[in-house]
C-alpha cells in the first residue's frame, strides 16, 4: 500500500516526496550514512537490509541529527513522513520531527536512536532492532 502511495505522490506534479530512502545494512550494530545525502534535504529515510520499519533521519539546524524509528508505538505500523512530523494510516496517530506524540491513539514516543559523526559518515548506534 505505501508503494501505491509513493508511486502516486511521484507522478503527481509538485507532490514529489522532499527526501530520499539510503538503503543499508547494520554492521556491528550500526548504520553508516554519508553525511553528502543530506546536501538535496534535511530528512532522509534510512531502510537497513532485513527490516520492515524505516528510520527517519533528520539534519537538525545546529548539525545534530535525529533519527527515529518509523514504528507506530500504537500497533506497530509504519508511519509516513508528512511535512511536520509523521503520521500513520492505520488509526490517525502523528508524530512531531522529535518523536513525540501529537494525536493520539499513540502514547508513547518513537524510538530514538543515538547518532554521531565520523569522518564524512553518520553513524546511527543500533543498540535494539524492532521486531518484524
Amino acid at each position: 500500500m505505501l508503494m501505491t502511495a509513493g508511486f502516486f505522490l511521484s507522478a503527481m506534479p509538485g507532490c514529489t516526496p522532499k527526501y530520499s530512502v539510503f538503503k543499508t545494512e547494520v554492521v556491528d550494530k550500526k548504520l553508516t550514512l554519508p553525511l553528502s545525502a543530506f546536501k538535496q534535504s534535511s530528512l532522509q529515510l534510512v531502510r537497513p537490509k532485513g527490516w520492515y520499519y524505516d528510520i527517519a533521519v533528520e539534519k537538525n539546524n545546529d548539525n545534530t541529527y535525529t533519527a527515529l524509528l518509523l514504528q507506530c508505538t500504537h500497533q506497530e505500523n509504519q508511519l509516513t513522513p508528512d511535512g511536520n512530523g509523521f503520521h500513520c494510516n492505520l488509526h490517525g496517530s502523528q508524530f512531531d520531527s522529535e518523536g513525540n506524540v501529537r494525536k493520539g491513539p499513540a502514547e508513547r514516543p518513537l524510538q530514538r536512536y543515538r547518532t554521531y559523526m565520523d569522518m564524512n559518515s553518520l553513524i546511527i548506534e543500533i543498540l535494539k532492532s524492532p521486531e518484524p
